[in-house]
């Protein structure tokens, strides 16, 4: 137990009190108090939270707009691949006709 509080457990919560009065006496005289400090962070969660999502929403948008694009492309391509190809299933080689004749 010694080991993790990093000493004899009662003094260090001994130490951690007298800090915790001294720092809330600091803070106090900055006019600071539990509550304000309290509500800042739970703000600060919220900000944070709603940055994300709308990180997220816009990503979303990007993804969208670019899809209206490239799906359309991608399937005419695929379209076209299949249409060209031959009896045996190869691409058709449009140099081949020269070839054969």
């Amino acid at each position: 137990m010694e080991r993790f509080f990093g000493g004899n457990p009662g003094l260090v919560v001994v130490r951690l009190a007298i800090l915790s009065l001294v720092v809330g006496v600091m803070l106090a005289a900055l006019g600071f108090s539990p509550f304000d400090i309290l509500e800042s962070i739970r703000e600060l969660i919220v900000r944070i939270y709603d940055l994300g999502w709308t990180a997220v929403e816009k990503a979303g948008r990007y993804f969208l707009l670019g899809a209206v694009i490239v799906f359309p492309v991608w399937f005419i391509a695929r379209l076209l691949k299949m249409l060209g190809r031959g009896t045996r299933g190869d691409l058709i080689d449009v140099n081949s006709r020269n070839r054969e004749a």
